[in-house]
């Protein structure tokens, strides 16, 4: 498979980088996390002037109509970054706005970079099965009720893309459908908080809030799945790019700690172990790339298909990679101080995100096909 990006792919991707070396270094980071706000409105218009929200944005609403693969490289120059703004919120509840249609005027802020976004989809007992549903619309007059938790970035969000239950049982796909809710509309309560990996979410109350109907009324969830693939695959991108860093950092590490006279990374027992963090990476990156190309394919049963290989066996390679750079680093591995805690603490919540492994694991076995194919 060919991992060479265009041209202009790559202006986009040295751009990101330039700027996160110059103005966002690891200090100036932990300074925005322990802000009030936990992120930075600078940042934000930097992440604006140089197109990062126009790009996923369809050319008619101002946007460059990015493709999964230009995403790609977006997401692993921030992951690479850890760049903690409301990027990632804000370009999968945009994805949503397109793929749902008339949705114009909303894009066109997002693309503006005057409209964040959250997408709140997961409730207390849903865990990753995002068809799991109590929230409720009565019964389709567009008035939200329900508790939404872990929604990523939801406190610094303008509006919500919210999942909640027309129709039918508790985890029915059939019945669920997707409103847009102001984040400032009467009965929406946000309490924020932030994660471990510096990054912020909130739960949210909504108490007969007013939303605007996303497509067709109880017809949500496979607008609600291709979205969430979509999302799945550039957290397999912003993986790709935190174990490249956390790998470069543990490499570099091993060539100046020194132990009995001598740099340890001429010990063969660790080379071995950076030998198979390389072979996890180059395989998460592998199985990224491909995610973001069926993405673009018009396949739904492909789409999904790949992108569970995808978020399973990336998830698997950075708890992998993550594990073992903190143990190659020893005790300093999991201080405050050292950027690999902060790489191991992101790599562990992008696995949990949208599905962990496992959950993919088993979204893989059950797609058609499977069965015979073993």
């Amino acid at each position: 498979m060919d991992f060479t990006f265009k041209d202009e792919q790559q202006q986009f991707a040295d751009a990101l980088r330039r700027w996160v070396d110059k103005d966002y270094s690891f200090e100036a980071r932990k300074k925005i996390i322990h802000s009030e706000s936990g992120v930075s409105d600078r940042a934000w218009a930097t992440l604006v002037e140089l197109g990062m929200l126009a790009l996923p944005v369809p050319e008619e609403q101002g946007g460059f109509n990015g493709s999964a693969v230009d995403m790609m490289v977006v997401m692993q120059e921030l992951g690479r970054g850890l760049v903690v703004e409301p990027y990632f919120a804000t370009v999968l509840g945009a994805q949503f706005l397109k793929l749902a249609g008339g949705q114009e005027g909303l894009l066109e802020r997002v693309a503006a970079g005057e409209l964040k976004l959250a997408c709140a989809l997961g409730e207390q007992q849903s865990r990753h099965a995002l068809n799991d549903v109590l929230a409720t619309d009565s019964s389709g007059a567009g008035r939200i009720s329900g508790r939404k938790t872990v929604v990523l970035h939801g406190g610094q969000a303008g509006a919500f893309i919210v999942s909640v239950r027309s129709t039918g049982a508790q985890r029915d796909t059939d019945g669920i459908s997707l409103y847009v809710v102001p984040c400032d509309a009467a009965g929406v309560q946000v309490a924020d908080y932030r994660t471990i990996d510096g990054q912020r979410a909130a739960t949210v109350e909504f108490r007969d809030a007013p939303g605007k109907l996303l497509g067709e009324q109880g017809k949500g969830w496979p607008l609600l799945e291709a979205t969430t693939d979509y999302g799945a695959a550039l957290l397999c991108a912003e993986a790709v790019g935190a174990m490249d860093a956390i790998f470069a950092a543990t490499l570099e590490y091993l060539k100046t700690r020194q132990q009995f006279g001598a740099p340890i990374g001429k010990f063969q027992a660790l080379q071995h172990r950076m030998a198979d963090m390389f072979i996890h990476l180059e395989q998460a990156r592998s199985m990224a790339m491909l995610a973001a190309v069926k993405l673009d394919s018009g396949d739904d049963e492909e789409r999904r298909r790949v992108v569970s290989a995808a978020k399973a066996r990336v998830g698997q390679a950075a708890r992998f990679v993550g594990q073992q750079a903190v143990q190659l680093h020893g005790g300093m591995g999991v201080t405050d101080e050292l950027p690999a805690a902060h790489y191991f603490k992101r790599l562990t919540m992008i696995e949990i995100t949208l599905g962990d492994a496992d959950h993919h694991l088993e979204r893989f076995i059950a797609q058609p096909g499977f069965k015979e194919a073993a």
